[in-house]
């Protein structure tokens, strides 16, 4: 019994015919034309996923929630519109948008490289319409030299010197907070971020002559914690 693989549908033998020449152009594996969305993901997953931070996974993965109406769509059948619409009516913020089109951007360039798929629609996807969308953005003025000044003369309570430690570091306070003491070098006098959303805010961070006196302390205040920051 022969086996016949369908290429497209045309309305007439000239349109069908300009289908089999584009096909004889570009030539693809034809059991990749049934692959879906989520199968290139998946595919794609299995090769990035291991070779970046679990924070960075949880992100794609998030962006990839937001795909579910494309998800089980042959991914031959996935046109510009498509990818249009998912940003367009998911309703999230310019940064969650600019995540979810890295995302689009990826599995394209995969999809590319394994010759799935001869366009990139990925590339014309419109994000910079939603550019002032951010709901969750906080307004944020720096201290003043007064502010400063008085919270230095409150340096001797512990926890005036974990502010001051944040205005001299320039670090998240989630990241100070989640430093353990295996990762404070205080004879080198810094100390390392080793978990971040993204790849370059994995660093070292110089910890400043004045702040020293403070990391001390609260690294030998004899409290057992493996915490540089604890409960006192």
């Amino acid at each position: 019994m022969q086996y016949y693989q369908i290429l497209g549908y045309s309305e007439t033998k000239a349109g069908a015919l300009q289908i089999l020449a584009k096909y004889n152009d570009n030539p693809i594996d034809l059991s990749s034309m049934k692959l879906t969305f989520e199968d290139i993901y998946n595919r794609w997953a299995e090769e990035k996923y291991p070779t970046i931070s679990a924070s960075n996974v949880n992100g794609y993965k998030a962006s990839f929630a937001l795909c579910e109406k494309i998800a089980q769509k042959p991914f031959k059948d996935i046109k510009l519109d498509d990818l249009q619409r998912v940003v367009d009516t998911c309703g999230k913020n310019y940064p969650t948008l600019r995540k979810l089109l890295v995302l689009f951007h990826q599995i394209y360039e995969y999809a590319l490289k394994h010759e799935l798929t001869t366009k990139d629609y990925s590339a014309f996807v419109d994000i910079l319409k939603y550019k002032d969308r951010n709901p969750n953005k906080a307004d944020r003025n720096r201290f003043t030299k007064d502010e400063i000044d008085k919270i230095w003369s409150m340096k001797d309570d512990k926890y005036y010197q974990i502010v001051l430690m944040l205005i001299y570091n320039g670090v998240k306070i989630s990241e100070l907070l989640d430093l353990k003491k295996e990762n404070v070098h205080l004879d080198e006098q810094y100390f390392d971020v080793i978990d971040s959303k993204t790849d370059n805010g994995i660093r070292k961070v110089p910890i400043a002559d004045k702040m020293l006196p403070f990391y001390k302390t609260w690294f030998d205040d004899g409290i057992a914690s493996d915490y540089l920051l604890h409960r006192l």
